[in-house]
Formats: C-alpha cells, sequence, structure tokens
C-alpha cells in the first residue's frame, strides 16, 4: 500500500499501519475487503530471492439508488512494479468483475487520476468508462472533525 501511496504522490496522507489495517480487514465488522497476489521478487540491493505480496485489489461494498442495487467499488489496485506486464492487474479486474456479477452487483467502479494516462488507457481498453463529468467531494482530518462538532452544536441547539 505504501508503494501505491509513492507511486501516486500521496504518501504524506499514508497513515495505515498493520494494526488498523488488521482492524479493517479482518475486525468485528471488516469495512473492506482483499485479494492478493503473492509471487517471488528479487531484492536489487542483496540479489536474495523472497516470496511475497506482489500486487493486491482493495474493495468495498457500496450502494447505488438508481439501481437499486448493491456495487462493487474498487479502493485500490496495485501491481509492483517489477511484476506490471504479466496480466496480473487485468486478472484482478476480471476477477472483481466476477464477484460483481455473483453477488448481482449493479455497477463495478473506481477512480484514476487524470495524470494517469497509462492506467486510463488500461481500463478503457478493458471496456471500463472514464466519467469526466464527475469529480470526488471529500471531507477528511480537520475539516471533518470540525463538520461533525457543527452537526452536534446544531443538534444540541435544537434541543434547548
Amino acid at each position: 500500500m505504501r508503494g501505491l501511496a509513492e507511486y501516486e504522490k500521496l504518501t504524506h496522507l499514508f497513515a495505515a499501519t498493520d494494526a488498523n489495517l488488521h482492524a479493517s480487514l479482518f475486525g468485528e465488522q471488516p469495512a473492506a475487503q482483499c485479494l492478493v497476489v503473492e509471487g517471488n521478487a528479487t531484492d536489487d540491493t542483496t540479489g536474495h530471492a523472497s516470496t511475497g505480496l506482489v500486487a493486491y485489489a482493495l474493495w468495498f461494498q457500496n450502494y447505488s439508488t438508481f439501481l437499486a442495487k448493491p456495487g462493487l467499488y474498487l479502493e485500490d489496485i496495485y501491481v509492483h512494479p517489477d511484476h506490471r506486464g504479466h496480466g496480473i492487474g487485468k486478472a484482478l479486474l476480471l476477477r472483481l468483475a466476477a464477484i460483481a456479477v455473483e453477488r448481482g452487483y449493479g455497477r463495478f467502479e473506481w477512480t484514476v487520476l487524470d495524470w494517469n494516462q497509462p492506467a486510463i488507457d488500461f481500463y478503457e481498453g478493458m471496456g471500463a468508462q472514464v466519467l469526466p463529468e464527475w469529480r470526488i467531494v471529500r471531507v477528511a482530518g480537520e475539516a471533518l472533525a470540525k463538520m461533525g462538532r457543527q452537526a452536534g452544536e446544531k443538534q444540541g441547539a435544537s434541543h434547548g
């Protein structure tokens, strides 16, 4: 996941730890699901071969009111640079599409950075549509805390 944050130039936002990932994925109420691909890799600095994670796709269920059906939202897909070009990303996307179909979902969606033309081309080549008229709206960090406090303040005032 750190590799994805580095690729997307977003390490300043990266806060995942083993502990909070474990809680999110394997805790009492898992927030997401993940497909992983393991394989062999050679460390460029030491030359030692190892087996480990080479790719992953993390997703969760969302919902479309227009379709009145759940959907599959892909939060992350990442293939280590040493393993790109071998069909791993395509295989992950195809498996996720199959999961969406098996579960009767109405959509399979994800976002892509506007500067990531190789990914855009890859997704469009697989039949995905990039929707240029849609924009992500996000509230996080202090802005989220402030918005949450405002709701509490308004609720408290209405009970006064």
